[in-house]
């Protein structure tokens, strides 16, 4: 009887695995491939294309940030690779981005443009941010607290009631 129900399970799981696999096949290769997915302003974004076909090695970008831009022959045969910037000053939001290339193919696709990462030490009301000494001493003698009290509490039990 246990058998019948294992076997049950199984095939329940490949059955969805199955129904599974064309949506799987078909999301495996993007036709235009943002990186990063999440720029900040300032940052680089690179644009790749599989979908121009093996024999173009040129095509056209353009993004609403970071404006045109130009693609060409990556380091395969059939991708085509082109960068741009985006401007320092740029807000956050989403971007679009619409490739061409010939004949007549028009990809596009948006992507996540974040706010700006903060730069440095973020002071967190634990002092001076620069004045890490007496932070790393404070925390060493908390630790060093915390084992001493597990110590004695350890040696003033009974061995049998240790564990």
């Amino acid at each position: 009887m246990r058998n019948k129900h294992v076997g049950v399970g199984v095939g329940l799981l490949f059955g969805v695995l199955v129904l599974q696999s064309p949506a799987a096949w078909a999301a495996g290769d993007p036709q235009l491939r943002i990186d990063p997915g999440n720029a900040s302003p300032g940052s680089t974004v690179t644009v790749t294309t599989t979908a121009c076909g093996p024999d173009v090695t040129y095509g056209k970008g353009e993004s609403v940030a970071g404006g045109q831009f130009h693609l060409f022959e990556g380091n395969r045969k059939g991708v085509l690779r082109g960068e741009f910037q985006i401007p320092a000053a740029g807000a956050s939001g989403t971007d679009t981005i619409t490739v061409k290339c010939p004949p007549r193919i028009k990809l596009t696709d948006t992507y996540e443009i974040a706010e700006r990462q903060p730069n440095g030490a973020i002071q967190a009301g634990f002092g001076d941010t620069e004045d890490t000494d007496t932070q790393v001493a404070v925390g060493g003698a908390l630790i060093t607290a915390a084992a001493a009290g597990a110590l004695i509490r350890m040696r003033r039990r009974s061995h049998g009631a240790r564990f």
